[in-house]
This record gives structure tokens, C-alpha cells and sequence, in this order.
């Protein structure tokens, strides 16, 4: 092996990124200050008694999400209007204060232990209410003190969520976040949580809208780390085009072998960075009666899914409770139907009793894998009976880093074969979708690998249409 090739696949994640992968569809619930006063930033000047949910509800929070299939989920514990969903000691700015004292984030810990959800949260850096933000380790004290409160009394988190969005303008507040202070704080109280986004162990896929790439790399330049903190902040106000802008051209390789190799050439160096693509169920971010009648179909979403935890990436799907403190019947039934959908595709394997050319039951979703001897290898798949199938799913064994470059997925029909599919990488989970066809015998061409391809596990699925 060569060593650029080497330096390439000795790059690999850690456990608790592995672990964050695993969950592949999580959510997001903005929900806050802001949701009763129809804003999507709030200014910091907003009275705790703006904050008046008339039947929070955090188990119908959970049921909601459980029934899309939806593993975990991230709280707004703080948001840049600095108003607190949390019993926090360093501020009146909190539910605790309102005429409907209930720590929310111990409400929504209990019921996510109750239905068997992760739970993570975000903690907004910019604070439009705290006297001592812009002052520098003063406001870096009371961040940390917060940050000190909700990794310690809410019991395991899976993920700490910073995005670093300011929008203080040319003559605002100016504060220098110390990140490393606030890594520290996370490593010590929960060493299993992923740090995302403005952290180094998530990467923002970017853009807010739901596009992504065709070909998602986990390895990437090193620096990414660095840029995500930065471009973050690049987020100056809240406005549409900024949620729904697309990846630009440069954006789209962030990983291919020409693409690191120019990376070392200038001495930068490699990690394991995978993307999480986060986008909202409804046009904004936090509730807004107005837009109840426009949550996204059932298509978009099962599209944006598919290509999403079906892309090597984790999807965070924002569904923003409303004024009640209740998840709306309008996104409740749109997330039940998701569900439905997702399960009535995915939820049995029509390959399971089939037989793998690779000598290995790789057929089978557990913890062993397959390991070719080869750069390029193919597997043959051979059916009893022929079923009809619109999607292949493969998995690569990503603890040991990504590997495939090119593969296609063949099927023998009327004595050819016939091309289904053609792609690029695969990573932790790759959908493949494709016209509806009968097969009895299937090929699984890998045409090109970093080194010895892995995989982890191969399904076919079918969908009606």
C-alpha cells in the first residue's frame, strides 16, 4: 500500500462518533422565547411572561418522534435570545421565572428515558440577554457555568450543539468564543457526546435546506474543523435565503483521493469528520401558526431522508412545538406518516435468505463484516425466487475507514445484465434507488477502493408506487 493511500484509510472515527452515526435520524426541537412571541431570533429583551404554554407536553414530544422512527433529539436550551428552558442558577432569564415554572430540558430528559430517545442539546454561544456577553473570559465564565448545568443534571447526553450564528453586526458586542474551554467542560461531564458543528466531532453538511452531496466523505481536511467554527458565524441574520441556500461548487468535493491528495501537498493533515444534514420540517426554524399549513410533503421528506441517512450522513429533522408546548397535529401526522412510509420499505430485508458469492453472510445486519482482497471485487447475489425490488442498500464497515470509490449494482434480467445503479461512495449507509424490477440474481461491483473494500452489510427493498 502506498503511503498516501495508507494516510487515507488510517484515518478513522472514534466511539462516540460511530455511535452518533448509528442513530441516523435524530430531531431537533426549537421551542423557547421566541415560539410565543412568532419570531425566529429574539433580541433579549423579551419578559419571561411572554413564555406561557398552556399544556406542555414532553411524553406527547417523544410519541411524536417514535412514531417517524426517530432516535434522538436535540433540545433548545438556550437560544440567542439567552431566555433559558432550563433551572439555571446565573440567570432570572428562564422558564423558572415564568407562569409556567417547569424545567423543560428535565421534563424532556425524563420522557426521552421514558420512550427510549437520546438526548442532546444546544446551548446558543451568543446570548442577546446575558450584561456580560462581549466582555470577554467574563461571559466565557457564565457559558461554562452553563454549560456546567446541563451536562451534569440531566443524565447522559449524545450530542452538545453549537451552530456560533451572530448576527451583532460591524458596531455590536464582539466576543472571542474559547472553544477549547467549552470542549473541556463537555469531555469531562460526558465523554460518550458528540461535540457538532462548531465542535470536532460533526461536521455541518451546509446548507439548511436539505440538499446533499452525492458523494458524502467522513475523511476531510483537517482544517474543516477549524472553517466549521468560523463559517458558522457567517449567519449575520435570520433570513430565507440563508436556510435555503444550496452547496456551492466548491463545496461539493470535500473528500475524493485528488482532493486530499492536493490537501497533503500543501501540509495539511486529515480526520474523521462526518455530516449531519439538519433542515426544519416547516419553512422556519421555531413555531409559527401561519405555517401550519405548509409542513413538507411526504415525498420531500422521505426524499431528503433517503438521501440523507441513506448518504453517509445523520439527518436532524427540526419539528418545532408549538404554543400549547405540544408538537402540532400538522407535523404529528405528517412524522406518523414518515414513519409508516420508512417502515413499510425498510423494515424487511428481501435479500435475507439469499445466497452471498463472498463467503460471508453479509446479508445479515450485525456486527461482523466482509473484507475483499482486492481494490475491485464483485458479489454475486443469487435468489431462490425472484422478488421485485426498488432499492439496494449497502453498508460499509466504517471502523475501518471509508474505502469505496465507484461501485454499480447489476441485475441478470432476461438473460443480461442489466446496470440498476451507479455510484460513488458508500460509507455508513448508502440507499440506492431504482425503477421498480424483478430480479433473481444480483451483482454488486466494487470498480474502485482506496484498498481492499468493506462491507458491512448488503438489503433489497421494495417499495410501492
Amino acid at each position: 500500500m502506498d503511503s498516501f493511500v495508507n494516510k487515507l484509510t488510517s484515518v478513522r472515527p472514534s466511539e462516540r462518533q460511530t455511535a452518533w452515526q448509528a442513530l441516523g435520524f435524530t430531531a431537533f426541537l426549537h421551542y423557547g422565547i421566541n415560539t410565543f412571541t412568532d419570531r425566529e431570533w429574539g433580541n433579549g429583551k423579551e419578559s419571561p411572561r411572554d413564555y406561557n404554554p398552556t399544556d406542555l407536553d414532553t411524553d406527547q414530544w417523544c410519541q411524536a418522534l417514535k412514531s417517524a422512527g426517530i432516535t434522538a433529539c436535540i433540545i433548545t436550551a438556550k437560544h440567542h435570545d439567552g431566555f433559558c428552558l432550563f433551572d439555571t442558577a446565573h440567570t432570572k432569564h428562564s422558564v423558572m421565572y415564568s407562569p409556567r415554572p417547569v424545567d423543560v430540558v428535565a421534563s424532556l430528559a425524563n420522557s426521552c428515558t421514558k420512550y427510549g430517545l437520546k438526548m442532546g442539546v444546544y446551548l446558543s454561544p451568543w446570548d442577546r440577554n446575558a450584561p456580560t456577553y462581549g466582555s470577554g473570559i467574563e461571559y466565557d465564565d457564565y457559558f461554562c457555568a452553563q454549560l456546567e448545568e446541563l451536562t451534569t443534571k440531566y443524565g447522559p447526553l449524545y450530542s452538545l450543539w453549537f451552530d456560533g450564528a451572530c448576527g451583532e453586526g460591524p458596531n455590536g458586542k464582539k466576543q472571542v468564543y474559547d472553544w477549547n474551554r467549552y470542549y473541556a467542560v463537555i469531555r469531562k461531564n460526558q465523554p460518550d457526546a458528540v461535540i457538532a458543528v462548531c465542535g470536532p466531532d460533526v461536521r455541518w453538511i451546509g446548507n439548511e435546506a436539505g440538499y446533499t452531496r452525492p458523494s458524502e466523505w467522513s475523511v476531510v481536511p483537517s482544517r474543516m474543523r477549524k472553517t466549521e467554527t468560523t463559517a458558522a458565524l457567517s449567519q449575520q441574520s435570520d433570513d430565507t435565503a440563508f436556510r435555503q441556500k444550496p452547496l456551492s461548487s466548491q463545496d461539493e468535493d470535500l473528500g475524493s483521493r485528488d482532493f486530499l491528495e492536493e490537501e497533503l501537498k500543501r501540509g495539511g493533515e486529515l480526520c474523521w469528520y462526518p455530516a449531519e444534514v439538519d433542515v426544519s420540517i416547516r419553512p422556519g426554524w421555531f413555531y409559527h401558526p401561519k405555517e401550519d399549513n405548509q409542513v413538507r410533503s411526504l415525498e420531500n421528506l422521505l426524499d431528503i431522508y433517503e438521501k440523507s441517512v441513506g448518504g453517509n450522513a445523520v439527518l436532524l429533522l427540526n419539528i418545532p412545538p408549538d404554543t400549547k408546548g405540544q408538537i402540532n397535529p400538522a407535523d404529528a401526522a405528517r412524522l406518523k406518516e414518515l414513519g409508516d412510509c420508512i417502515r413499510s420499505i425498510y423494515s424487511q430485508n428481501l435479500l435475507a435468505d439469499a445466497r452471498a458469492s463472498c463467503g460471508h453472510n453479509i446479508l445479515v445486519d450485525d456486527d461482523t463484516y466482509w473484507m475483499g482482497s482486492n481494490e475491485t471485487e464483485e458479489i454475486e447475489i443469487s435468489l431462490e425466487e425472484p422478488k421485485t425490488l426498488t432499492h439496494i442498500v449497502l453498508c460499509e464497515q466504517t471502523t475501518e475507514s471509508q474505502r469505496i470509490e465507484a461501485f454499480s449494482i447489476m441485475a441478470e434480467i432476461d438473460g443480461k445484465w442489466c446496470v440498476l445503479y451507479e455510484g460513488t461512495t458508500v460509507g455508513f449507509k448508502k440507499i440506492c434507488r431504482f425503477k421498480p424490477v424483478e430480479v433473481r440474481n444480483l451483482n454488486i461491483c466494487i470498480k474502485q477502493s482506496r484498498v481492499s473494500p468493506t462491507l458491512r452489510y448488503i438489503a433489497g427493498h421494495y417499495e410501492e408506487r
